[in-house]
């Protein structure tokens, strides 16, 4: 996780699609060929087998869910950490299980203290997913920069990019405060 946190983005994306995604294709296809089931289709696939990469999308995408997963995981284990001592000893007392101290007690209690930060994490990872378009997925940001070599509207393709993303931002934004505004009311 700490190797995750601690390098761009951009530089996992890199690794996954050029490096990481030949070599995991090239395994799976030794592995999946190497099954009995398949020898077969091995026998028929032999002449046009050719290790292929991951897609790009794929590339990207699980680059973006190991990077903000590492942060998101850190958020949740800092949010029931920091429950009180007392308040599993409590638990505990009632005679719960661990699953049942975690799942009634501990979760409901650090969902409070762990929302406005992994709310933080989510619009992150909305703006950090303009980082893929450098392997040529065909985001919000890739497409805007397609336009402008189009149109040559560079100012006015920026504010809207720019005003798309504040109303994707700013919708799950307003949505997190109402639901933490639903669970303050809930809890009282």
């Amino acid at each position: 996780m700490e190797l995750v946190r601690n390098v761009p983005p951009l530089v996992l994306i890199f690794i996954f699609y050029y490096f990481l995604s030949g070599q995991v294709m090239s395994f799976l296809a030794l592995t999946l060929f190497s099954l009995p089931v398949l020898k077969g289709f091995r026998m028929l696939s032999r002449c046009s087998w050719h290790p292929v990469h991951v897609s790009a999308f794929v590339s990207a995408l699980i680059t973006l869910a190991t990077f903000e997963g590492a942060y998101i995981t850190e958020i949740v284990r800092a949010g029931i950490q920091s429950i009180e001592k007392g308040t599993w000893e409590a638990a505990y007392a009632l005679g719960l299980s661990r699953w049942q101290q975690l799942r009634y007690v501990i979760l409901p209690l650090a969902a409070q203290r762990i929302l406005p930060p992994l709310a933080g994490q989510f619009i992150s990872t909305i703006k950090d997913s303009a980082i893929v378009s450098v392997i040529s997925i065909p985001e919000l940001t890739f497409q805007g920069m397609e336009l402008m070599s189009a149109t040559y509207l560079i100012f006015e393709v920026w504010i809207v990019i720019t005003a798309l993303y504040l109303l994707l931002t700013l919708a799950l934004s307003l949505a997190i405060g109402r639901w933490e505004i639903y669970l303050r009311r809930s809890e009282a």
